[in-house]
């Protein structure tokens, strides 16, 4: 597996399952935690104690990057009304898998994939063509999938049962809390900022 070293990004220990598996065959695979979106901090560090656990069993070299919740929060803020699959996200998914790159390049690692497309709710093409242009950037080589197709989001919630893991039901950043649990105040937010673009 000469050169055949990968770096996956990953937000939790369900998403990552299915990608691991994908690859731990054919790579040296190491796993990124970088989620300077995750809020609470207490939901941070659950989903970290569930990926630390399945590292374990799996035995993954697993890195952990900084909790950046300031800097991720300014490279956002300026978006957090336009709701899931919009600006915010693609600016989350830059912030993230740039600093994924980074991690690679530091630690003399090839290839990088991200675990955020086995979600039904995250846009792969999106992913995929930030982390091309990121590949241009960095010269290491980003590997594209759409990791929910071919029963990959089943697989990982079949992983998820047999391995007990907390499986959170919202994507991370607090503005996708919000939306979650329907805040009034939130939403009328959410609805003045869609008008005025619509306007």
């Amino acid at each position: 597996m000469e050169n055949r070293s990968l770096l996956i990004h990953t937000c939790c220990a369900p998403c990552v399952s299915h990608v691991y598996e994908l690859f731990a065959n054919t790579h040296y695979v190491s796993v990124f935690y970088y989620n300077p979106n995750i809020w609470p901090r207490p939901e941070y560090d659950r989903r970290l104690a569930e990926l630390v656990r399945y590292a374990v069993y799996r035995g993954f070299a697993l890195f952990v990057g900084d909790y950046d919740n300031r800097g991720w929060t300014g490279r956002t803020k300026k978006y957090r009304y336009l709701g899931e699959r919009s600006e915010r996200c693609w600016e989350c998914y830059r912030y993230r898998l740039e600093g994924s790159f980074k991690k690679a390049r530091e630690m003399g690692i090839t290839s990088v994939t991200t675990s955020l497309s086995i979600s039904p709710h995250k846009d792969a093409a999106m992913i995929n063509r930030i982390g091309k242009e990121l590949e241009e950037k960095y010269g290491i080589r980003f590997l594209e999938g759409d990791y929910k197709k071919n029963d990959g989001y089943r697989k990982s919630v079949e992983l998820s049962r047999i391995h007990g893991f907390y499986r959170q039901n919202y994507c991370g950043c607090i503005y996708s809390k919000m939306e979650r649990e329907g805040d009034p105040a939130w939403k009328r937010r959410v609805d003045q900022s869609l008008h005025r673009i619509s306007s």
